[in-house]
């Protein structure tokens, strides 16, 4: 996994929308959710004025993988995850782990996690051991 994670950001002077693509699982959530905002016909595919910043706000939270964030006025994160850690199997897909994690990878790097991830299970992932959304291609059940 690259140290160098991407992180995209847009705004509407109000809120910043951050996209982590590698976190992405392309879920579609917030396609379907928030079209103004989220297309994924479009570049860039997310317009920060498609919306008012409470509907982006809500939008954002329902990303499954965490990819997609947020802040206002340059401040960090708003609703930090508590100390609680959930872990959750998404049926035919990932791991979903909720809350503040430490990963421990082979390389023996230690990656924190905040919020959202999603740990691949079909097997199929090019990014493990984060999903990226490959049990949609090879129809994993499970």
């Amino acid at each position: 996994m690259s140290t160098q994670e991407i992180k995209k950001e847009y705004s509407n002077g109000e809120v910043t929308i951050t996209w982590e693509p590698k976190k992405c699982i392309h879920a579609a959530n917030c396609v379907k959710g928030l079209p103004g905002v989220f297309d994924a016909n479009k570049k860039p595919w997310i317009n920060a004025q498609g919306a008012s910043t409470d509907q982006i706000i809500n939008q954002v939270k329902a990303c499954p993988s965490g990819a997609l964030g947020y802040y206002l006025d340059k401040k960090e994160e708003e609703d930090p995850i508590s100390e609680e850690q959930i872990v959750e199997v998404a049926k035919n897909g990932p791991l979903m782990v909720y809350g503040n994690i430490k990963v421990k990878m082979p390389d023996g790097n230690t990656l924190t996690k905040s919020k959202v991830s999603a740990f691949c299970r079909c097997g199929a992932s090019q990014n493990k051991p984060f999903c990226d959304g490959s049990h949609k291609k090879i129809d994993f059940q499970g």
